[in-house]
């Protein structure tokens, strides 16, 4: 079941620069960097309870923020949304006729289990579904 909004993910040409504005200009506490090889991204979380804001870098100039970035620049990227069943939700949006950009959910940042939907199922936004390892 859906429990909340994960994170707003903004897609950014510049790492630093962006970790600067939201950290300095901002004044939003930062939780650091990960990098998740299997998106091919560099994150950065700034934790806004409930919710968080994640800024996500192509790693090593490569992947599919890569490709977002040269068509758009940067910019909203996804919304997250929570789950406490991944696996369930996605049998019950799929029997709705969601599609989704994978198969089955993988490793994502914090540990967590991810999974994306399609735009085209969300009216042109790109929905991802994350829950949390047991216990968080």
């Amino acid at each position: 079941m859906i429990t909340g909004l994960d994170h707003i993910a903004v897609a950014v040409p510049d790492l630093e620069k962006a970790v600067k504005r939201f950290l300095e200009d901002f004044g939003l506490t930062y939780e650091g960097t990960e990098d998740v090889e299997s998106a091919k991204t560099s994150t950065a979380f700034f934790p806004l309870p409930p919710t968080s804001i994640e800024l996500v870098h192509p790693l090593n100039g490569e992947g599919p923020i890569a490709k977002y970035l040269e068509k758009k620049g940067g910019g909203l990227h996804h919304l997250c949304f929570r789950t406490d069943d991944i696996h369930a939700d996605v049998a019950r949006l799929k029997e709705k006729g969601y599609q989704f950009l994978a198969d089955a959910p993988s490793p994502g940042a914090h540990d967590c289990l991810v999974i994306f939907i399609h735009p085209k199922s969300c009216d042109g936004v790109l929905i991802e579904l994350s829950q949390p390892p047991a216990g968080h």
